[in-house]
């Protein structure tokens, strides 16, 4: 997909599982599970895809993935497998490397966004897994991640960021802003407080990156909402918002955990908004 002097790519990097009641919050899972099939624990499948934006001088990528080097129980708890997918691989196809990553936007800090952007060495010491890049997260979300409330604890790791910061790789930002030439950063705070959400845009032709405040494709209708949001309503104010948009302006909606369409364009019908054509958003093709 080409946006101005912009190509972009869905890169894949691994799949995990989460709790279906949890993922669509009060909607009855006899509504969701016949596009989000459960396995006997309940759980159902999320990819752990990240954007990929890159020109002549940037290589940008919005989040990092779940990562690798989680505890055994963990691991297992949550699903995460690389088996078929990891970050390393679709890079290699992209004609890239983590040294060749210069940007590192993350939507929030939620571990299984920014759980690869950061890796143990042998020695045990915590490194940054794309040396040569900066890293951008709203300072609001950053002060709630260090010291989260007892509803979302469990979703924070500060070993996956508080080096980052400590380092100087990691970059506050203080609220919207064109981060860079046609690069637009937006707030949503319904799933967690400050988290923010990308829009690419040469004009006429735009993709938006909601992070989890549209999780997949089946969020799209304004009831899903997740339970593991923080504010539930918010979001649906939000949700709102940003459909419409979509729609009036024919965005294209990348969706960072749906595990069959990285992104698709937004329809409204007479029973509310649904996710509409799939987009392609396979490399398209190796840049210097």
């Amino acid at each position: 997909m080409r946006i101005g002097n912009y190509t972009l790519a869905a890169l894949e990097t691994g799949r995990f599982y989460l709790d279906g009641g949890a993922m669509f919050g009060v909607v009855p899972k006899v509504l969701w599970e016949k596009s989000n099939p459960a396995d006997n624990r309940n759980r159902i499948e999320m990819a752990a895809r990240v954007l990929l934006i890159r020109d002549k001088e940037r290589r940008i990528i919005v989040d990092t993935g779940v990562g690798e080097g989680w505890e055994k129980k963990f691991a297992e708890i949550y699903g995460i497998n690389h088996t078929k997918y990891s970050l390393a691989n679709s890079l290699a196809a992209a004609g890239l490397s983590r040294d060749g990553i210069t940007d590192v936007i993350l939507t929030h800090l939620h571990f299984d966004h920014v759980g690869g952007a950061t890796f143990r060495d042998e020695s045990g010491a915590v490194k940054p897994s794309f040396p040569n890049a900066k890293y951008y997260v709203q300072r609001k979300q950053y002060e709630w991640a260090v010291n989260p409330s007892e509803k979302d604890r469990a979703s924070y790791f500060n070993e996956k960021y508080v080096p980052l910061f400590d380092d100087g790789r990691l970059q506050l930002l203080n609220g919207e802003s064109e981060l860079f030439p046609g690069i637009f950063i937006s707030l949503t705070d319904g799933h967690t407080i400050a988290h923010q959400t990308v829009l690419v845009t040469d004009g006429s032709t735009s993709l938006y990156h909601p992070g989890d405040t549209v999780p997949t494709s089946s969020h799209v209708p304004l009831p899903f909402i997740m339970g593991y949001d923080n504010y539930p309503l918010i979001t649906l104010e939000e949700k709102k918002s940003i459909l419409r948009r979509a729609v009036e302006q024919g965005w294209s909606l990348f969706f960072e955990h749906d595990p069959k369409h990285a992104s698709t364009l937004i329809e409204k019908t007479d029973k509310g908004y649904k996710a509409g054509k799939p987009v392609d958003m396979s490399n398209a093709g190796k840049m210097g």
